[in-house]
């Protein structure tokens, strides 16, 4: 297939499309508002239904009327947008219902600045709504990437029945990039997917406790509930087996640097560089981010690794608590950090990776 030219959020909005979308709801904020724009002008060439809501909270609740009678829905944000989206992600969660969102994520705390950064890897993958739930999260390095997960998240969100967050951010949503772009399903495919859904969908039916897709606020029952909530835990822990990470170099490597997206990307490029001097640099790419590849991290050679070099666009740091977890005290650890709509660069990890050395 042909390469085309685009910006990451039209491409990430695209890849929906072709993988069935047919209702998106959402709010303007920047740097994703190329998302609902997209949306606005693609979805009536394809007999689906575009909303711009008065409020983000509005917006999700439409995504989970929507996607519970079995339709493809989505929604996007960022960063205090997605907090406000919280608690109706929460109620997807708690009634099983399959929906995909994209968190472009800016600056904060607060409203922040409108700049790129990589502050919400809590909320992500520890606190995406209130009761515990969780989502699969992934954290795409390159708009083509981004294209690849948006698409296959909707099956995602299908088999799980559960909400799926693709952790972009600003830099990944307004860069462009040459894309191949997948497939388009079919009205036939769409229809059939729809079709499949239909023994649990609100569609008019009476259903039971254990499979109704809504849900009545302060109804459960107590043993229903924990009932509930214990095959969510099981749902979650089969995902532990599809962690996902990229290992670049670490065989022979000296010192690891880890990060994901975007900073990912840019460690990835320092890598080689570095070996250019003479450094034996790896890099562990977390794709996943729940789960989270703990799994890759007992790969590295501890008798040769000097150091691991955290790396993120978030101050403090937050992604370096999990790979604290993954390392569990074998090496020491350090950090390189930027925030406030600044961007990780390659010298700012070459002049880290320098000092960390001297210091070992």
């Amino acid at each position: 297939m042909d390469k085309i030219f685009m910006k990451g959020c039209e491409a990430m909005a695209e890849a929906a499309v072709r993988a069935g979308c047919r209702f998106f709801a959402g709010y303007p904020i920047t740097p994703q508002n190329e998302i609902p724009e997209y949306f606005s002008r693609r979805l009536p060439e394809v007999n689906g239904i575009f909303v711009q809501g008065e409020s983000e909270v509005a917006a999700i609740n439409m995504v989970y009327g929507a996607a519970s009678v079995g339709t493809r829905s989505m929604t996007s944000s960022s960063s205090p947008g997605i907090a406000l989206k919280s608690e109706g992600i929460s109620y997807c969660a708690a009634a099983r219902i399959p929906i995909v969102y994209i968190n472009v994520s800016r600056g904060g705390p607060g409203v922040g600045s409108i700049y790129p950064a990589q502050m919400d890897y809590f909320q992500a993958t520890k606190a995406s709504g209130n009761g515990g739930f969780q989502m699969r999260v992934y954290a795409p390095s390159s708009v083509q990437e981004a294209v690849d997960m948006v698409y296959e998240a909707f099956d995602i969100a299908d088999k799980d029945r559960n909400p799926v967050l693709i952790l972009a951010d600003g830099v990944i949503g307004t860069m462009m990039e040459p894309v191949i772009l997948p497939e388009m399903k079919s009205d036939e495919e769409i229809a059939s997917i729809k079709e499949i859904k239909k023994n649990w969908a609100c569609i008019g039916h009476k259903l039971d406790y254990a499979n109704r897709s809504w849900i009545e606020p302060g109804h459960w029952k107590t043993a229903d509930m924990q009932k509930t909530n214990e095959e969510a835990a099981e749902l979650y822990s089969s995902w532990e087996k599809e962690a996902v990470a990229e290992l670049y170099n670490i065989d022979d490597a000296e010192i690891i640097l880890t990060a994901y997206g975007i900073s990912g990307r840019i460690a990835k490029s320092a890598v080689d560089l570095l070996r250019k001097d003479g450094i034996m640099a790896g890099l562990i790419r977390p794709v996943t981010l729940n789960p989270f590849p703990y799994e890759a991290y007992n790969l590295i050679n501890y008798s040769k690794v000097k150091k691991i070099l955290s790396i993120e666009m978030s101050i403090p740091a937050q992604f370096i608590k999990d790979v604290e977890v993954a390392i569990k005290d074998r090496c020491p650890i350090s950090s390189c950090l930027c925030s406030g709509g600044n961007i990780m660069s390659r010298d700012a990890i070459i002049t880290a990776t320098h000092k960390i050395l001297e210091e070992a």
